[in-house]
């Protein structure tokens, strides 16, 4: 089985899930990727069901609500959001959420956070895919460790895991050693790209330093099945026809890079 190429509705912000769609159907996307963020069509299933079945773009996963900014979305309490996040997924025949570990500060929450995932993909039978984040960086050496219990999800014995190369950039880790070290524990991707700024840039894939098209051909070499999700930062792009642009380009890059290793 080939891995399905997909659209994060992050990557058209300011514009919404809806306008994600629609991009998704018109460039040439497998699926969507849903981030549940403040955008109240991206909360509903029953929305996204419609925009799904109008556009003929499934759903490969669901992002949970795990960003500063989507702190009071669907409440306040973690583990009820990534119940919701399951549910959400159950119902657009999803197969994978997306989830950040925890705040520090989130100390309930962070406390059996690895057991609780392994219990929540029991009951559900839906893998939580937990992603690379980063330490945060007030300057180039002075670093706050703000995740518990810890950015690097290959130090964990999570049985499915997100690599995002723009949080490796971040970080200044290697995302192919991360992978290597991963093994098949590596369910789903966020293509995107960085230049090691302290910022998480979310560079359209080949504009920043990390090695994505390497990445790539190391998942094609591997048979990776997984998702393979544009996640990019169009927020500066002036108008539309610049966004559409860019995720064109992104996705062109992901499949021409992951067909060049079977070339």
């Amino acid at each position: 089985m080939a891995p399905q190429f997909a659209l994060s509705t992050a990557s058209v912000y300011p514009e919404t899930t809806t306008h994600a769609f629609d991009y998704a159907e018109r460039l040439g996307y497998d699926a969507v990727e849903v981030m549940v963020s403040i955008d109240v069509v991206s909360q509903s299933v029953e929305k996204v069901r419609a925009l799904r079945d109008y556009h003929q773009v499934p759903v490969c996963a669901v992002h949970a609500p795990c960003l500063l900014i989507t702190q009071r979305v669907w409440g306040t309490d973690p583990w009820v959001k990534l119940e919701r996040s399951a549910e959400m997924a159950k119902e657009l025949d999803a197969d994978v959420v997306v989830v950040h570990p925890p705040f520090r500060w989130q100390r309930d929450y962070a406390t059996g956070f690895v057991e609780g995932i392994a219990d929540l993909e029991r009951r559900t039978g839906i893998a939580f895919a937990v992603e690379n984040m980063y330490p945060w960086r007030a300057t180039s050496r002075r670093e706050m460790k703000v995740y518990q219990p810890g950015w690097d999800p290959s130090q964990e014995q999570y049985a499915n895991t997100t690599i995002d190369l723009s949080h490796a950039a971040t970080a200044k880790s290697d995302p192919i050693a991360m992978a290597e070290r991963l093994g098949d524990r590596l369910r789903h991707v966020h293509m995107t790209d960085g230049s090691g700024s302290p910022k998480d840039e979310h560079l359209v894939p080949g504009h920043g330093n990390q090695p994505c098209g390497r990445f790539l051909e190391l998942l094609a070499g591997r048979g990776f099945e997984g998702h393979i999700v544009v996640e990019i930062n169009t927020r500066k792009a002036g108008d539309r026809e610049t966004r559409e642009a860019d995720l064109l380009e992104s996705l062109a890059f992901s499949r021409l890079h992951f067909a060049a290793a079977g070339a």
